[in-house]
């Protein structure tokens, strides 16, 4: 078969369709878990991370909450996957053994915020949020109203492995993702291109640049200790005691989401969704959405 340049369009066109197949049909989890905003430059700076001012009565001259006490600059990356087709594979017409490849590919590039955005919350307990601790720690300072600082945890140590209970309701969420352009397929098949003259193949690929954040740590726990009913309730529990910084307010946080990796789902399934537990109903069933997600494992 001739190639030529009308030729070239249709094979792009076909791997472009089986790719956004693919893309489609991704189980990607990230949006239940993160903020997604949008980028216009190299960088954003989030200074209103942990500036929860609250409504109050207006007594005398209002009172102005000065924001960019607190927050980080989250960089974008640039992010690249690509694959090579032989000249011949079009020439004799057999591109549709390529159709598995392109779908992969599309699947691959939509599961991806999954695997930084669920990678950075298995990394919490090492990796600094706002407030200058890590994200999840043992001594968030919290200034109360009469001034005084307190020590807040949202984790809990031990030597299993993590689970994650998170207040996805909330309008900040545990994690940011941020993009800045959209994974684009692309392609180089110009017979005037060097490599396509030299290497005698035709390049496919996507390109896109984003990144991934840390959010409100106010919204997440995480714990290594078993995953049982009395610790899924401490869990609970010490995430509904956090106020909010000086006003000393209920930040009215009511977890929703568990996430687990691979090995702890049969543990999470008979906490969520067992409607009995010992000869008695199980108070916890339906009280978060369970998430299985392998990079938090």
């Amino acid at each position: 078969m001739k190639i030529d340049a009308g030729m070239l369009d249709r094979v792009f066109t076909g791997f472009k369709a089986l790719f956004n197949d693919g893309f489609a049909g991704a189980p990607a989890q990230w949006r239940e878990v993160a903020m997604e905003t949008k980028s216009a430059t190299a960088k954003e700076i989030y200074g209103w991370l942990g500036e929860m001012p609250a409504i109050r009565e207006w007594v005398g001259d209002r009172v102005v909450h000065q924001l960019g006490t607190h927050g980080f600059t989250l960089e974008n990356k640039k992010f690249e996957n690509t694959v090579s087709v032989k000249r011949e594979t079009i020439e004799d017409d057999t591109v549709g053994l390529m159709a598995p490849l392109f779908r992969h590919l599309g699947r691959q590039t939509a599961l991806f915020p999954d695997e930084l955005v669920f990678g950075l919350l298995a990394e919490g307990y090492r990796m600094m949020c706002y407030d200058g601790q890590n994200f999840f720690d043992k001594d968030h300072p919290v200034v109360r109203p009469n001034g005084s600082v307190e020590m807040v945890s949202n984790y809990e140590t031990g030597a299993g492995p993590a689970w994650f209970l998170l207040d996805t309701s909330q309008v900040v969420k545990p994690l940011i993702w941020q993009e800045r352009l959209p994974f684009e397929f692309q392609s180089l098949t110009s017979p005037n291109d060097e490599h396509v003259m030299f290497k005698d193949e035709y390049v496919y690929g996507v390109r896109g640049r984003g990144a991934a954040g840390l959010g409100l740590w106010q919204t997440a726990f995480m714990s290594r200790q078993p995953l049982t009913e009395f610790n899924y309730e401490a869990a609970r529990n010490a995430m509904s005691r956090i106020r909010a910084d000086r006003n000393g307010r209920a930040l009215g946080i009511v977890p929703n989401a568990l996430v687990v990796p691979p090995a702890l789902e049969g543990h999470a399934r008979r906490i969520l969704q067992r409607q009995v537990v010992e000869a008695s109903d199980n108070i916890w069933a339906g009280s978060a959405e369970l998430i299985v997600s392998h990079y938090v494992a």
